[in-house]
């Protein structure tokens, strides 16, 4: 029912090495990425606003050794299957295949006029897929921190985040915004990262010891999520477009207040004015909880959790039934400091800070009463943040 990765990450580690070593006769070096929780700062990332992410110890692992032709060779254990890419012929739109993620990473970085060499790959995620952990970028930055090593070139981990965002945007057709490349690629054990997604400036703020993190799934994902999301990017600048009429120095939602968004809203269509609140008033949860952090008053932050949990459900109408649930479950459990669902939403999981000794009660309890209302027996992640990619062995 819960689990917690300090128990399989070791396993998955070495049974990625082994995989690799059955399949190609050869030793690897071993490179890995992690996924990652937004605490707080939902769908402000592509607009230029603020998160505040903890990379999570469940990570994408990539095992790889130099071949001597220009193919890319590459086996999903998660998949049970295996491609091979050209990396002279790596163009083209999205083919809604697993392998289009390491297509469009090594594509990018050739653009980016990086000396590839060809090799062969073993890729292994216990990253739950679809789960809104971002399964997707820590297997790009797994992938691209590897194809880089065997290449002998290095690239800034803010850089690198930016062109993990670019394969996935062109290769994928997922119009993400940078948050989950960057947080995979600097991210630091025991603490949440504020980032600013216009600069890429961030800032690392301390978890207390005295709380973990645990992510809820709900085990649903509702087929309307993909293009819910292009929708809703769309409706932001369609309210950047609007706005500008009357604000036109802005450039994204980012730059425009609550008192603004208010003296305008009754120029904007209705779903706009939700959509553009949503996000003008979750940049400024963000700001308010790096305070709370840094102030140490955790319940301040849990406060500014559910408030951005429910400008999801009302605002954005992200959420779901599922969701809501869970979130109620939690609020209710004691030692519970704050929930709200994560990810782009419609499905996936909830963030849940909780006190360390009532996890297990905390455990117990929402996967019971989910488990009840739903029939679905959930899982639930007890995690550590984490540092970001890195390789953990040598060939």
């Amino acid at each position: 029912m819960a689990r917690t990765s300090s128990t399989t990450k070791d396993e998955t580690a070495a049974n990625t090495v082994s995989i690799f070593e059955r399949r190609f006769q050869n030793s690897p070096s071993l490179y890995r990425a992690p996924g990652r929780v937004n605490l707080i700062g939902e769908h402000t990332d592509y607009n230029d606003g603020f998160v505040m992410p903890a990379a999570i110890d469940f990570y994408a692992y990539v095992a790889i050794a130099q071949r001597h032709d220009r193919e890319l060779r590459i086996y999903s254990e998660n998949m049970q299957e295996e491609r091979v890419l050209a990396l002279d012929s790596l163009a083209g739109p999205p083919t809604h295949h697993w392998s289009d993620y390491i297509r469009g990473v090594a594509a990018v970085l050739q653009s980016a006029r990086v000396n590839l060499r060809g090799a062969d790959l073993v890729v292994n995620s216990e990253v739950p897929i679809g789960s809104g952990l971002s399964s997707s970028a820590s297997l790009e930055v797994a992938t691209a921190t590897a194809l880089l090593a065997i290449a002998g070139h290095e690239i800034p981990r803010p850089e690198l985040a930016k062109l993990c965002q670019r394969a996935e945007n062109e290769y994928t057709g997922a119009r993400c915004g940078i948050m989950d490349q960057f947080i995979a690629c600097s991210g630091k054990s025991g603490h949440a990262l504020l980032i600013d997604c216009r600069s890429l400036d961030s800032q690392l703020l301390p978890l207390s010891e005295e709380v973990k993190i645990v992510v809820c799934n709900t085990k649903v994902k509702h087929n309307l999520a993909a293009g819910e999301y292009n929708q809703r990017r769309a409706g932001c600048e369609a309210a950047v477009r609007s706005l500008k009429k009357w604000l036109p120095q802005i450039r994204a939602l980012r730059d425009v207040s609550l008192e603004q968004l208010e003296k305008h809203k009754a120029e904007l269509a209705p779903e706009t004015y939700r959509l553009a609140h949503h996000v003008v008033s979750e940049n400024a949860r963000v700001e308010q909880a790096a305070g709370a952090l840094q102030r140490g008053e955790l319940r301040d932050f849990g406060r500014l959790m559910y408030e951005s949990h429910r400008s999801l459900r009302d605002d954005y109408q992200v959420s779901c039934k599922e969701l809501d649930l869970m979130v109620g479950l939690a609020s209710r459990q004691p030692g519970v400091i704050g929930a709200r669902m994560t990810g782009g939403g419609f499905g996936g999981c909830t963030v849940n800070l909780v006190e360390k000794d009532h996890v297990a009660q905390f455990v117990k309890n929402v996967a019971e009463g989910y488990l009840s209302a739903t029939g679905i027996t959930p899982e639930i992640y007890v995690c550590e943040a984490a540092d970001g990619a890195s390789k953990i062995l040598s060939c």
